[in-house]
């Protein structure tokens, strides 16, 4: 199996964590808000496609920020 350049990884993870952060928050607020029926799937697909573009490069900018503030507040 050929692996990915490790200069991609920053993109990677931010790829990985928002796809998990979207998937388990749209899927929660789908259900409470609009329950569970036949269409709930697509309904879930829907909230899925419409946050992921904003949760993606969020992640990729604030994912930094985050690192260096848990770095400062954190023992080696």
């Amino acid at each position: 199996m050929k692996k990915i350049p490790a200069r991609y990884s920053n993109i990677l993870f931010g790829a990985i964590l928002s796809i998990i952060m979207v998937t388990i928050i749209s899927g929660t607020v789908v259900l409470i808000n609009q329950g569970y029926d036949a269409d709930f799937f697509g309904r879930w697909f829907k909230g899925f496609i419409t946050a992921w573009p904003i949760a993606f490069p969020t992640v990729l900018f604030v994912a930094p920020f985050v690192r260096r503030v848990v770095a400062r507040i954190t023992a080696p």
